[in-house]
């Protein structure tokens, strides 16, 4: 008989200490959402994120169980308290599955290092800065496979851009919404500030798209891979371009297209199909 993870069973027990925490007082004036800074050493500035950790966590009687985590990004001109007004009930879905949620801030970012403004990148940030700290300051699982990383719009690319390039870091990744390839929008969004002109720096904007990283993956990582995308986005042909791309090199992912468009409603509801998948992925073998 196949035994169900321990952080499954951990959690089935904890929802029914939440219930009786007002009687047994194992969990009281528990802060579960919590906004931190922290040093990115290669940008010299400090980076607020918000941290939604599950009400068990702070269960005198679980202190040495360890969570899985979802990272989520915010889209441009967003921040990251963005996740919370979007999904204002994470703390109630970060104690229902047992997971803790990270939201850090991007600025304006797109989530990759760029090579001409030493002031973005992101990408050692969240990849390498952030998870360390996470890891090293909560009581996470501290392997890939339990981590998984997605975003809406700028960071639906940032997320399949650090998933894709990182998949020792994210065993999952996912995108609603995604700009994974923004080339077809030159001049928007101040991304020729961080890549330079996309008339005179084109291999460089074509290098920094995820649509690029899709004959680099290796299968054998199996990393785990959802997207999604309104039909009435305007990233929604970029979208079904990756989706035919992944097609074509034999990477298995999900891809979900449903009646939407580019604002808060949609991705209120794509995170919830999202999450689910990322709960299944942590509990796969």
């Amino acid at each position: 008989m196949r035994l169900a993870p321990m952080w499954v069973v951990v959690l089935l027990v904890a929802c029914s200490v939440k219930v009786q925490s007002g009687v047994n007082g194992n969990i009281a004036d528990v802060k579960q959402v919590d906004t931190i800074e922290v040093k990115s050493a290669k940008m010299s500035k400090m980076i607020k994120n918000v941290v939604v950790l599950p009400a068990q966590y702070f269960d005198a009687d679980l202190q040495n169980e360890q969570y899985p985590v979802v990272y989520l990004l915010h889209g441009y001109s967003d921040d990251y308290s963005s996740w919370l007004k979007i999904k204002p009930e994470l703390d109630d879905i970060a104690s229902d599955y047992g997971i803790i949620f990270v939201c850090p801030d991007g600025a304006t970012s797109w989530y990759f290092d760029s090579p001409v403004n030493p002031d973005v990148q992101y990408e050692t940030y969240v990849a390498n800065e952030l998870v360390d700290y996470i890891d090293n300051n909560y009581r996470t699982y501290p392997e890939a496979k339990m981590r998984a990383i997605t975003g809406l719009s700028m960071g639906g690319h940032g997320a399949m851009w650090l998933g894709l390039r990182h998949p020792d870091v994210f065993g999952s990744c996912g995108s609603t919404s995604g700009g994974v390839d923004f080339r077809p929008f030159p001049q928007k969004w101040k991304i020729k500030d961080d890549l330079g002109d996309y008339a005179t720096h084109k291999d460089v904007w074509d290098s920094h798209t995820v649509l690029s990283l899709v004959p680099k993956i290796n299968k054998e990582a199996r990393q785990r891979i959802i997207f999604d995308c309104g039909t009435k986005d305007f990233f929604f042909e970029v979208n079904n371009n990756l989706h035919e791309a992944l097609l074509k090199a034999g990477v298995e992912h999900d891809y979900i297209v449903r009646p939407g468009s580019h604002n808060w409603d949609y991705w209120n509801n794509s995170i919830d199909y999202q999450i689910l998948f990322f709960v299944k992925s942590f509990g796969a073998n």
